[in-house]
């Protein structure tokens, strides 16, 4: 993959810099800035070569659409605070403004262009179109450095078209994502376990299936764990469940038991009369859990406290641990301790622990631990998952 380093001499050049700005918002705030902090390293060495740095991102789905609840201003403020230099803001993405702006950089000079899914050509499905906003976009520059690891197994005209129009290189961020992923996969380490939580199994299957020869434990939480209780003939209430997938749930069940790895599912549960921070909530023991529990509108929102307990034991004896997903309704306090249980014992892992992304990430910051306190915080849920699959992912191959 090329790097920085093939770049050549980039002093007095405009790089136009894919970074994933996709930060959770709350009322145009900006919630968790640390996909915004996962890009500095990348962006400082750029300005320490003596290059300005021209930024492109994405927020949000605006269909491409301009819809001001997903403009990139707050980020391009945040980023001038974290460099502690002015960013300048450009209020198109490759209109007027934009090009002034980009003409106008000086060496050490770094601004913002708008959300790239303000413009149709950014996702579209149709390669031609995508070239034509990518032609757009390189004209902006000279160089372009992808840095935006959780948009790598997109097929968008930033992550690959772009790639193939400028001398391209992957960034810090990209490359120490990889490192880890490939870590990951390629382990002989041992105990190597997988956590793995959040709403839907569908969105795990195809990670389980590739992982499951690799590893020793898989301990499953969240949501998704009551399509596993569901594939073991047990009721579930009202909690969420994918009924389409309880037959391939039991089919991995099998695979484990052949593999010699051990499925560790939760053995008490938080419930809740309904899904509400101020439901009445109670410990139901999973050999108890069916529809009487709370009647028909009893629903689990969380692993309960001896299930945390189980969790972190396997977790911390580990020496590969990689977690994706909440144990629960995290953003809910009454919700929360298993998810904070998995992160604590995480951080004691001796070996590699990486928190996968998305909300997983999210949930850490939320719950006040701090980059140090695991081997690797991941910035891509969805990519993470794909290369873990053994997917092609098109924002890699292009740099390749």
């Amino acid at each position: 993959m090329r790097t920085l380093s093939n770049l050549g001499d980039l002093a007095g050049q405009r790089v136009l810099l894919r970074c994933d700005f996709n930060v959770p918002l709350d009322s145009g705030s900006i919630a968790d800035d640390g996909r915004i902090r996962a890009a500095l390293p990348t962006i400082q060495k750029l300005l320490e070569l003596g290059a300005s740095v021209l930024i492109c991102s994405h927020l949000g789905r605006p269909e491409g659409i301009i819809n001001k609840e997903f403009t990139l201003a707050p980020v391009a403020a945040r980023l001038g605070d974290l460099l502690g230099q002015k960013v300048v803001f450009a209020n198109d993405t490759v209109g007027a403004e934009a090009k002034a702006v980009a003409k106008a950089l000086a060496p050490g000079d770094v601004a913002v262009l708008e959300n790239l899914r303000f413009e149709n050509g950014e996702t579209s499905k149709d390669p031609d179109v995508r070239k034509a906003f990518a032609s757009q976009l390189a004209a902006l520059a000279d160089v372009f450095v992808s840095d935006g690891f959780g948009v790598v197994h997109r097929k968008h005209a930033s992550v690959y078209e772009l790639a193939t129009l400028l001398p391209s290189a992957a960034g810090f961020l990209i490359e120490a994502e990889v490192r880890v992923l490939e870590q990951l996969t390629a382990s002989d380490q041992r105990p190597y376990t997988v956590v793995l939580g959040g709403s839907k199994v569908s969105d795990k299957l195809a990670v389980i299936e590739s992982l499951l020869p690799k590893i020793d434990n898989l301990v499953v939480g969240g949501g998704m764990l009551f399509t596993f209780l569901a594939a073991q003939g047990l009721e579930v209430a009202s909690s969420i469940l994918e009924q389409g997938q309880i037959d391939t749930v039991r089919q991995y069940i099998s695979q484990a038991e052949s593999l010699g790895v051990r499925i560790t599912l939760p053995t008490d549960i938080r419930m809740a009369s309904s899904f509400s921070a101020e439901a009445k909530v109670e410990v139901a023991q999973i050999d108890a859990l069916n529809k009487t529990t709370f009647g028909e509108t009893g629903i689990g929102l969380d692993i309960g406290p001896d299930s945390e307990l189980a969790f972190a034991a396997i977790i911390e004896e580990s020496k590969v641990c990689f977690w994706n997903g909440p144990m629960g309704v995290f953003e809910m306090e009454a919700f929360a301790s298993g998810t904070r249980s998995i992160a604590t014992a995480l951080s004691k892992v001796l070996g590699l622990s990486v928190v996968g992304g998305g909300d997983s990430a999210s949930a850490v910051r939320a719950l006040g631990f701090a980059e140090s306190d695991f081997g690797h915080i991941s910035t891509g849920g969805g990519a993470s998952l794909e290369y873990l699959e053994g997917k092609s992912l098109p924002g890699l191959e292009v740099l390749e």
